[in-house]
């Protein structure tokens, strides 16, 4: 990892900064003191002796606060820029309580608009909170070039510029941000940064980590360097993230495109965008490329051995999205018995859903080596057929129209590529077999009840008509007739 500048070279920018009559690093807390004299921090106390050097550290930059509290209480000028920053907090509460309601009108547009323009206005609205802080921020800054042109000081109102920064801070990452990542990133990782600049001790830390060199083998690095690599890391693959699902937003309202093709490009995008923020995070971090070499290497190595089924599932699922042959929404079957309507489409697997709300994970390579029957193929028509049985005593001449006309009363049956067909299947035991033959466009199980209303319909049209529906029945012939009853006389 390469940083922009050594730890030398921070500590000695440090110096020279902090440098007063007292001469102790401890003077970070306040690196520019100006015209108003700080006394040099007493020496610690002999109780303080025996702790740590960090402890002993913490006490010299409370020693040193303390001194710099006490010359600026006591100092006319200091009093004059606490004046000025009183003034400009009432002054910005003020201003802010006038015209936040008006700027809160103005960028509410009317509901449901998707003029761009509009969409600018909400997104500027969400900024409202930082009204307050950074207008005092920006009338302090004035008040600041008034008190240096009189008592050619400005520490006091330095020091407030940076509260009123970190309550801009405190607003962004309490009051705009919402994302549950980025708000934890900037609980714990901006807020404390800010609070480190507000005191005066950014540098002083930024110095304490640098100097803490951890080895790794060939290879050492920094504190400073690894919460670099974690934070930009966090903050670009996030934003990789929410691009992925902006541009897989888009690409799913694209109606005109075929499913497998908007999936294809899921992916594609899905894979340009994260390769994208793996090298503008490597360049960030300047990793050369030419270090990956190793890894190459070995994912290689385990592509040949451990990797084999993984490779083979990824390739598949891409021959997958070009053929089309199955996409999302697709009622499949497999030869392994697994059914269900496919809901997902991943690198790895295909996830399908069944009618009892199971989800049943396949290996996409199970759809290229086994035999697949596809029941809805993007929506093309199924036939099913209902069979009945009436009595022998019926003109089975007239059943067929009677039925048919029946059927195609349903909403879901088409007529085409075939209306509604009874046929005569047979002269059962107990009755005239018949079955009726229709095309709907979906899977006859689940939400839809195809077979079932179509009984239904045959059931009414049959009664209406006066054709009885047989049950089962036998005759029994009992030759010679019944045995003689004897008399009980």
């Amino acid at each position: 990892m390469v940083s922009s500048f050594t730890g030398a070279d921070r500590r000695q920018t440090m110096e020279q900064e902090t440098e007063t009559e007292g001469g102790t690093e401890a003077a970070a807390v306040e690196p520019a003191m100006e015209a108003v004299e700080v006394p040099p921090a007493p020496p610690l106390p002999e109780w303080a002796e025996s702790l740590p050097p960090f402890a002993q550290q913490a006490l010299e930059f409370v020693f040193q606060g303390l001194n710099t509290a006490q010359a600026w209480l006591l100092s006319p000028a200091a009093w004059s820029q606490f004046a000025v920053l009183l003034v400009a907090f009432l002054l910005a509460r003020y201003i802010t309580k006038r015209i936040q309601p008006k700027l809160t009108q103005w960028l509410s547009p009317e509901d449901g608009s998707e003029r761009i323009f509009d969409k600018a206005r909400l997104f500027l609205r969400l900024f409202l909170p930082l009204t307050m802080p950074l207008l005092a921020f920006a009338l302090t800054g004035i008040g600041e070039q008034l008190t240096r042109s009189i008592f050619d000081s400005g520490t006091v109102i330095a020091f407030g510029k940076r509260v009123f920064l970190f309550l801009a801070v405190r607003a962004l990452v309490r009051d705009i941000i919402t994302d549950s990542f980025l708000k934890m990133l900037g609980k714990y990782v901006l807020l404390p940064i800010a609070a480190l600049y507000t005191l005066g001790l950014l540098d002083v830390i930024s110095a304490r980590l640098e100097a803490v060199v951890v080895p790794l083998g060939n290879l050492s690095f920094n504190l400073l360097d690894l919460i670099r690599f974690v934070v930009i890391g966090s903050i670009i693959f996030w934003f990789g993230r929410w691009s992925n699902d902006q541009s897989t937003s888009l690409i799913e309202r694209q109606a005109e495109m075929r499913p497998a093709t908007r999936q294809l490009a899921v992916k594609a995008a899905e894979i340009a965008i994260f390769g994208a923020a793996f090298l503008v995070f490597m360049n960030i971090m300047g990793i050369p490329l030419t270090s990956l070499a190793v890894l190459t290497g070995a994912i290689g190595v385990g592509l040949g051995f451990g990797l084999q089924r993984i490779a083979s599932n990824f390739i598949s699922g891409v021959i997958l999205l070009l053929e089309g042959q199955a996409t999302v929404g697709d009622f499949v079957a497999l030869d392994g018995g697994e059914e269900g309507t496919i809901i997902r489409m991943t690198a790895r697997a295909v996830i399908l859903e069944t009618y009892d709300g199971r989800w049943i994970v396949v290996p996409n390579e199970d759809f290229i080596i086994t035999r697949v029957v596809n029941y809805s193929d993007s929506g093309s028509a199924n036939r099913y057929e209902a069979a009945f049985s009436v009595s022998y005593d019926t003109d089975i001449n007239l059943v067929p129209a009677i039925v048919e006309a029946a059927v195609a009363t349903h909403a879901e049956v088409l007529d085409d590529p075939f209306p509604p067909d009874c046929e005569l299947r047979g002269f059962g035991d107990s009755g005239i077999d018949f079955a009726v033959e229709f095309w709907v466009n979906g899977i006859d199980d689940g939400a839809n009840k195809y077979t079932s209303d179509v009984l239904f319909l045959i059931w009414n049209a049959l009664k209406d008509n006066h054709i009885e529906i047989p049950f089962p029945q036998r005759v029994v012939e009992i030759k010679g007739g019944l045995p003689a009853v004897a008399s009980s006389d």
